[in-house]
């Protein structure tokens, strides 16, 4: 008795068997991948119609063979009966020679009988058809025969031999013999499988025919379909698959053209994108530009100034003896100075406002409209921002411009007396108004024209955050619409 298993080998025999069943799995996917779908289509044909052609032709050939053995055993049971039968005469009247032609009688009638022959109960052979003389080795055969025949077969020089014996008179007379071949019903059998074999020849060159018309019609347009791919994967996006037929390639086809024309559609919109981009960068810096210009001039022409008249006024003052002259000179130059100054802090918060870094957009906001309102006391303000948290920098630096150039634009252009800001947020969006009651003008014709450099600024303020700007405007006033991710 061997011994058990140990779990152990148990586990390194169940993971040899996985591993076996995957790499013949492994090795049968690279052995098909290996070859063209003509080629498999191809060899499944002709596989399949010889595989069929040849079981029909084993399944007839076995039946055929089945039923020329029964009609041979049939025929000889009964042509040795019929011989039994009219043998009792002949032999009981000794006429040796009407027993001879009964036998040669039924040999010349039926052409499979190879021998017939007659022996008396005592083993003497009384008629039969050989020419060269009865062999005796036929007399080992059916000795003895049944009450209706017996069947013996053997293999000879004229192939299988069936030998049926019937008794003549219930056996008291003696046996009639008699040698059927199976030879020329087999060789019917033979001519019709030969038959059937070619017709399966025939019929596979014609599935072969008929394959290679098929792969022809299923590979012509996957290949064309492969050579577009690979042109449209080096660039060429103008290249369309040729639609064959209305079938499950044609419909393949159709969705890769529409797929290339959409991936056309993207670049070119990517591209477009792109020379926007580049072009709102371009703006974008050269508003910087002309910001930095603004407030070089600034500082130049009315700080320098302020500064240099500081400068001669201390001077004066040096050579001053007069209390009251100095006195009157220092208060002069002490206005100067806090003119300079509030000029400065003016345009450090142009700059950078200090409250936006600090408090955020809605303090930022409320600050510059108090400075608005001092330089242009003509407008009234009214802001409201609801905002619940702060915004990132980048958000609230983007909208404090857009603002502030908006209600700048309404001082310079607008000749409105009311100004209302709103800000709020909603689904994820910053969404600001700026709304006036001035005389209004085209916004089409602005930007079309390009006669508002400020307006393109806000606007493309708003694109690089990924936003939007839409301007409404007539004669009852101007609103401005801005629309951001927070």
């Amino acid at each position: 008795m061997s011994a058990p298993t140990a779990p152990r080998e148990r586990w390194r025999l169940a993971a040899w068997d996985d591993t076996s069943a995957e790499d013949w799995r492994e090795r049968l996917k690279t052995a098909a991948g290996g070859f063209s779908v003509r080629t498999k289509i191809l060899g499944i044909v002709l596989a399949l119609t010889t595989l069929l052609g040849l079981a029909i032709t084993w399944q007839v050939r076995s039946v055929m063979s089945q039923m020329v053995t029964s009609e041979l055993e049939s025929r000889g049971h009964s042509e040795v009966s019929d011989i039994a039968a009219r043998s009792v005469d002949p032999i009981l009247l000794n006429d040796t020679y009407a027993l001879f032609q009964l036998l040669d009688e039924t040999a010349t009638n039926h052409p499979d009988v190879l021998y017939g022959f007659v022996f008396s109960i005592d083993g003497t052979v009384l008629a039969h058809t050989f020419d060269d003389g009865f062999p005796n080795s036929l007399l080992d055969f059916n000795a003895t025969a049944s009450e209706e025949s017996d069947l013996v077969t053997y293999d000879s020089d004229e192939g299988r031999v069936y030998d049926f014996a019937a008794p003549i008179l219930d056996g008291t007379v003696g046996i009639a013999r008699l040698g059927l071949s199976e030879s020329r019903l087999q060789n019917t059998v033979d001519g019709m499988t030969g038959q059937m074999l070619l017709t399966t020849l025939f019929v596979g060159l014609l599935g072969v025919f008929a394959a290679s018309l098929l792969t022809w019609l299923l590979t012509r347009p996957i290949l064309e379909l492969r050579d577009t791919t690979q042109r449209v994967g080096l660039g060429d996006l103008g290249v369309r698959a040729e639609n064959w037929a209305d079938d499950e390639i044609g419909e393949l086809a159709t969705a890769f053209n529409q797929m290339v024309a959409d991936l056309e559609a993207n670049q070119s919109t990517i591209a477009q994108n792109e020379r926007a981009r580049s072009h709102l960068l371009e703006r974008l810096i050269g508003a910087q530009e002309d910001e930095r210009k603004r407030i070089s001039r600034e500082l130049h022409d009315s700080v320098g100034q302020a500064l240099s008249s500081m400068i001669v006024g201390i001077s004066v003052v040096s050579r001053m003896n007069d209390p009251v002259k100095i006195e009157a000179r220092v208060a002069e130059l002490d206005q100067i100075g806090t003119e300079t100054l509030q000029l400065v802090r003016q345009l450090s918060r142009e700059l950078r406002p200090s409250a936006l870094d600090d408090l955020g957009l809605g303090a930022a906001l409320d600050r510059y409209a108090a400075e608005f309102s001092v330089q242009h006391p003509q407008v009234g303000i009214d802001i409201h921002c609801n905002l619940p948290t702060r915004l990132s920098p980048t958000v609230e630096t983007a909208l404090y411009r857009i603002i502030q150039e908006a209600m700048t634009n309404v001082a310079r252009h607008s000749q409105a007396d009311t100004l209302s800001v709103l800000i709020s947020l909603r689904d994820g969006l910053v969404q600001a108004i700026v709304e006036d009651n001035g005389s209004g003008f085209d916004p089409s014709l602005t930007r079309r024209n390009g006669f508002s450099v400020g307006i393109h600024a806000m606007a493309e303020r708003a694109e690089l955050l990924g936003g939007s700007l839409t301007v409404e405007s007539g004669e009852g006033g101007t609103t401005v619409y801005i629309e951001v991710p927070a």
